[in-house]
């Protein structure tokens, strides 16, 4: 079972390409941001960034069991169909696809690939506009897209990585 994380700055395309990959793939789709909400990851709210902070790493053990669990799913299934074809459903789980721009954090050891998206800073800006950031948040963004902080955090932790340009 493959396990990709879709990873980058908020507003380059993480989302779409996760889902698309996801799709035609035929991989399991994970929205991180259902995870931190389901299990109340969100910490204290920093008004001067505009954002919750989160326990990166409760959501990395709850992004390893959600891995571990898919992982033996598809084992039980491949034992219990044996040699034979599975076909009023599939034998087992092609691979998971995680969509955060918190996803790089994860131990590159559950990871089979590390994708980043970036994009065109006056796209960027356009789509964080369209979504009410302010504009210091903004800046925020444009300056980690700038400064490729989801890709050199990826290539630190130590991820293989391939980018993608939306």
């Amino acid at each position: 079972m493959k396990v990709i994380i879709v990873t980058g700055t908020p507003g380059t395309g993480k989302t779409a390409v996760a889902k698309r990959i996801a799709k035609e793939k035929g991989y399991k789709y994970v929205d991180v941001k259902k995870i931190i909400e389901e299990n109340k990851l969100k910490e204290k709210y920093d008004k001067k960034r505009q954002t919750y902070d989160v326990d990166v790493k409760k959501l990395n053990i709850i992004l390893i069991k959600k891995i571990s669990e898919e992982k033996s799913k598809t084992q039980e299934r491949q034992s219990l169909s044996g040699r034979r074809k599975c076909k009023a459903f599939s034998c087992e789980t092609k691979g998971i696809v995680i969509d955060s721009h918190l996803s790089h954090y994860l131990n590159p050891r559950y990871v089979d690939l590390c994708i980043v998206t970036k994009t065109e800073l006056k796209k960027l800006r356009k789509r964080l506009e369209k979504r009410g950031y302010s504009k210091n948040k903004i800046r925020e963004n444009l300056d980690s897209e700038i400064f490729d902080v989801c890709l050199n955090e990826a290539k630190d932790m130590g991820h293989k990585v391939k980018v993608i340009k939306t």
